[in-house]
């Protein structure tokens, strides 16, 4: 039944498409002239030195995709590894762990101090992001010891509808959908431009969605609801804005955290509220930012049952500001930025007075249980950096002072240089040298459990990163290739060691890695030059990482580190009939080193019509109904369609 259907629609749709990865001829050799906003100073997307792959809204459109997580499966140098569908995902770069990767929403750090397994954790849906810019190697420069092996940032729409002759408009869109295993959402966005006195602009956009799911694997349906709402004030020398988000999700956690328990249960609540500004001065800029992000984490070992219960609150503040002007020699910045992560738990941190506890908060708080443990520390990141920006050549050469209170107090230096050279209008080549330092989460300082123990006294990962590249964009055809290498220090791993005395409780400790790998991008886009051509662009990505790992004492198991992804391959055929009619066709192949990791291949197929202000679509995605896990233990969603429609006012 699940083929036929998928036959009838491409018997309707086999002529139709549209692009991943498709670039307007009339942009520069990225995207477009767009200001990257992963960056402390933004540079435009020829200018920067980084190697930046923008995924753009128009590109997220064409995909089969209902969440962010899924968005980023789409780019090669990412490792999305989900336990469940839409609820937890692990986010990883170039071989790291998903405690290596910042995540950033609008330039403003939100990456979990808890465990990165919460990271990825947005109050926004794919229609409310204007592009996704992911960073692979470390910055640590840019955003201290978070930022490891790479950086994902999600950007916000923030579109002013004004028509001619009118200083205040509305605009603004609804989607609703529905699919199997009683899957059903709606997602809604408003945006409101306004004059705010005759030299300034504000914007207000707000965005809420539901969805909820049965389930098609055991004991994993889920429900996530969310809210967003950013303002912006725009005049001749200040920029301001402001954004507030919230989101929660109970699920039903089958095996996340080991197969011993098939009825596990949790629930993530998440509030974050950051302000910004950047505020001009003849040559000088200086953008101030300020951050409060809150999550409470309630997790069961069984369902209904204190045994095993755990509830979490992480609080993290960030304050920073930075300053740059333009000078002979380029433009050059400082930065100086304090991030304090607090967190009270049932389990994690040092125990606390009895007289210091309190009743756990949140959603799921109770108040039959108390917060008991706590651990707190502040991080404090100074950064001088000098750009040198010529018609042909970027050049960015920093030096980050880092110190954090659960360390010795001492200064860490992690310098860092990003070369760029613009040979022609088509394409650059790239070249990196950067290093960073990482500190562990609360989990692995902290954790302790059936057959898991943390270790308090885990030193801070250290790594040195080099890389090269290119990027090329001219009339259908679009080309990257990237090369790395790193040499990593003091990682951190959950492992069991060979000559410990039980020979089966994981614990934290730290190792060697050595990694290198590749990337490669070759996209066609024949309707840049063949008129009416019914294929738009046909996009093939592959990824390739590898790793030397060395463990002071022998080890049996690995939980993460031995486990990455070495061989990863997008493609992406996208076809037009009419300009109404639009068919995706999607390949990905990912091949897991790792006991029990097998390689699997998913195939995903989109259709969509637009009337006017109206979007219909039907997603159907691993339409050959593949068994395959991310997690050798946890069971992924096999086949899985989706009907729904937009609306735009």
């Amino acid at each position: 039944m699940k083929l036929r259907i998928f036959t009838m629609i491409a018997a309707l749709s086999v002529t139709a498409g549209t692009a991943f990865g498709q670039t307007d001829t009339t942009n520069d050799i990225e995207h477009r002239e767009i200001k990257i906003l992963s960056a402390r100073v933004p540079l435009t997307s020829s200018q920067t030195p980084q190697q930046v792959t923008v995924i753009t809204h128009d590109e997220i459109a064409e995909l089969p995709v209902h969440t962010i997580d899924d968005v980023l499966k789409f780019a090669a140098g990412v490792d999305v590894r989900q336990r469940g569908n839409g609820v937890q995902t692990d986010i990883s770069v170039r071989g790291g762990s998903f405690d290596q990767v910042t995540i950033l929403l609008n330039g403003i750090n939100i990456t979990s101090p808890h465990t990165g397994h919460l990271s990825a954790d947005f109050p926004l849906s794919p229609d409310d992001i204007e592009r996704v810019e992911i960073l692979e190697g470390p910055s640590a420069r840019v955003f201290g010891t978070s930022s490891f092996t790479g950086t994902v940032n999600i950007v916000t729409r923030e579109d002013d509808p004004t028509r001619p002759g009118f200083s205040a408009a509305a605009s603004g869109m609804a989607h609703v959908y529905a699919g199997d295993h009683g899957n059903a959402g709606a997602n809604a966005n408003a945006t409101i431009a306004h004059n705010a006195g005759s030299q300034a602009r504000m914007t207000h956009t707000l965005s809420a969605g539901h969805v909820r799911d049965d389930g098609d694997t055991p004991n994993s349906a889920f429900e996530s609801t969310k809210a967003y709402y950013k303002a912006s004030y725009k005049a001749d020398n200040v920029k301001a804005n402001f954004q507030a988000g919230y989101s929660y999700r109970p699920y039903e956690a089958n095996t996340f955290y080991g197969s011993a328990s098939t009825d596990q249960w949790e629930s993530n609540e998440h509030f974050i509220i950051a302000a910004a500004a950047e505020i001009t001065a003849a040559n000088v800029h200086i953008a101030p930012s300020f951050a409060a992000d809150r999550r409470y984490d309630h997790y069961q070992w069984h369902r209904d049952n204190p045994a095993g219960e755990n509830f979490h609150r992480c609080d993290v503040r960030t304050a920073g500001i930075t300053a740059w002007a333009s000078n002979r020699l380029g433009r050059t910045s400082f930065t100086a930025e304090m991030r304090n992560e607090l967190i009270y738990s049932t389990k994690l941190g040092e125990p606390m007075l009895e007289s210091e506890w309190f009743d756990t908060k949140g959603h799921d708080g109770t108040s039959s249980t108390k917060y008991n443990h706590s651990a707190d520390r502040t991080n404090i990141l100074i950064t001088a950096e000098h750009d040198i920006i010529l018609p042909k050549w970027t050049i960015a050469m920093a030096v980050p002072a880092i110190t954090n209170t659960d360390l010795d107090h001492k200064w860490r230096f992690c310098p860092g240089t990003d070369v760029t050279f613009r040979p022609g209008l088509h394409w650059k080549l790239f070249a990196n040298v950067n290093s960073a330092l990482r500190m562990p989460t609360f989990t692995d300082l902290y954790y302790s459990g059936t057959n898991i123990e943390g270790t308090s006294d885990l030193s801070p990962e250290r790594t040195v990163d080099f890389s090269i590249g290119t990027k090329a964009r001219d009339t259908g055809f679009t080309g990257e290739i990237q090369l790395y290498a790193s040499n990593k220090k003091d990682m951190i791993d959950w492992v069991i060691y060979g000559d410990q005395g039980d020979g089966k409780t994981y614990k934290s400790g730290n190792f060697k890695m050595h990694n290198r790998g590749a990337m490669v991008m070759a996209g066609w886009l024949p309707s840049e030059t063949w008129e009416n051509c019914p294929l738009e662009t046909l996009k093939v990505q592959y990824a390739y990482n590898d790793a030397d790992i060395e463990y002071s004492r022998p080890v049996i198991s690995s939980k993460y580190a031995m486990e990455y992804l070495r061989h990863k391959v997008v493609a992406s055929a996208v076809f037009r009939i009419v300009n109404s009619l639009v068919m995706t066709l999607d390949y990905r192949y990912n091949y897991r080193v790792g006991e029990g990791n097998d390689p699997y291949a998913l195939v995903d197929y989109g259709i969509k019509y637009d009337i006017k202000n109206l979007t219909f679509y039907a997603d159907a995605t691993n339409i050959f109904d593949k068994d395959y896990r991310d997690f050798s233990y946890i069971e992924q969603s096999g086949f899985r369609m989706v009907i729904g429609a937009k609306i735009r006012f």
